[in-house]
């Protein structure tokens, strides 16, 4: 088998018996792959959807090397004592939370609706998959506030949260009993439910808002703004080291955070005379101070500084207008800081 496989010594030794019969005829991939990950590290990735891609970006970046084989949901990083597990986000904060796997990354929201967030520490956040969990109703809707929600029917994929927080609208409001909101679970398309009369509203995750427009939706409430985050359980996984967790788990979070620092800032180099250096300084302070060396030119300096990535060329304007020149924006592949 091409893949994993095929770049795993552990999985490929001694594959034959003593009768010349291959030892892989009766045993499956899985079986083999899970026989090497004793002493690995664990990491749960979400298989597909919206953080998929974004994971697998993050992962590339901070050097952590992998081949994932066709149809198997478990790879073993090459350069690392660790192994990726892949899994449905929805799945990954239970996995977590039960010390299956050591690490995970997921949103805000899934691990909220999981119900299990007093089992999980939240390492990093990761600076992906923002959007905002909202109660959204028609525009022409007659019901425009929570309170008047109270008692109708709302449809949602966050059954949990949505629960929770109507049991809480209908205990103000005094609606109980037969009376009570009705929360129903839906998988998908949420948006269509109020336009199909099967929901007076719905709560669902936004993030550009487009598809509620579309919709003739709008939001009343946020219940909560979500990002993808690194997690890990207060359970440590029962067959690894401490020691080993603990430097395992400090790799990987330095690591990511040196490539969501790299892709939040650029390095910013320019030249300008030493007497507007301290308004210059002003625009670009840097995230402790800036690099100042003299150039040979009498009068002259020349700074690196680290800048936000967003809003740089605001900043390489004001510097211009201050007096800068051969002002230089780099890009980061990779940082710590």
């Amino acid at each position: 088998m091409s893949g994993l496989l095929s770049t795993t010594p552990e999985i490929v030794e001694a594959t034959t018996s003593s009768s010349g019969r291959s030892r892989f005829a009766s045993r499956s991939p899985m079986d083999l792959l899970a026989e090497s990950l004793g002493g690995r590290l664990l990491m749960a990735i979400p298989k597909k959807g919206r953080l998929h891609e974004k994971c697998l970006e993050l992962l590339k970046g901070a050097d952590i090397q992998f081949n994932r084989a066709h149809r198997l949901d478990v790879c073993l990083v090459q350069n690392h004592p660790i192994a990726l597990v892949f899994l449905p986000a929805s799945d990954i904060p239970r996995f977590v939370a039960h010390g299956s796997v050591s690490l995970g990354i997921t949103g805000q929201d899934v691990i909220l609706e999981s119900g299990l967030s007093d089992l999980i520490t939240e390492l990093l956040p990761l600076d992906f998959g923002k959007c905002a969990l909202q109660v959204q109703v028609p525009v022409s809707s007659p019901f425009q506030t929570l309170e008047s929600l109270a008692g109708k029917r709302i449809v949602s994929s966050f059954e949990v949260i949505s629960g929770k927080l109507f049991k809480e609208v209908d205990a103000r409001v005094g609606v109980q009993g037969e009376q009570a909101t009705k929360v129903e679970y839906v998988g998908g398309s949420v948006e269509a439910a109020c336009a199909l009369g099967m929901a007076d509203g719905i709560v669902d995750l936004v993030e550009s808002g487009d598809t509620m427009r579309a919709a003739g939706l709008h939001a009343i409430h946020t219940l909560l703004s979500s990002q993808a985050v690194l997690i890990t359980s207060l359970t440590p996984h029962p067959t690894l080291p401490p020691a080993l967790l603990s430097s395992l788990t400090t790799l990987v979070s330095s690591r990511l955070a040196g490539v969501i620092a790299a892709q939040q800032n650029v390095l910013c180099t320019y030249n300008i005379r030493r007497d507007l250096l301290a308004e210059a300084k002003s625009i670009t302070p840097g995230r402790r101070a800036p690099t100042v060396s003299s150039l040979e030119e009498e009068g002259w300096v020349a700074v690196s500084v680290m800048v936000k990535r967003k809003g740089m060329a605001d900043v390489m304007d004001r510097l211009v207008t201050v007096g800068a020149e051969d002002v230089l924006i780099t890009k980061l592949d990779n940082c710590r800081v």
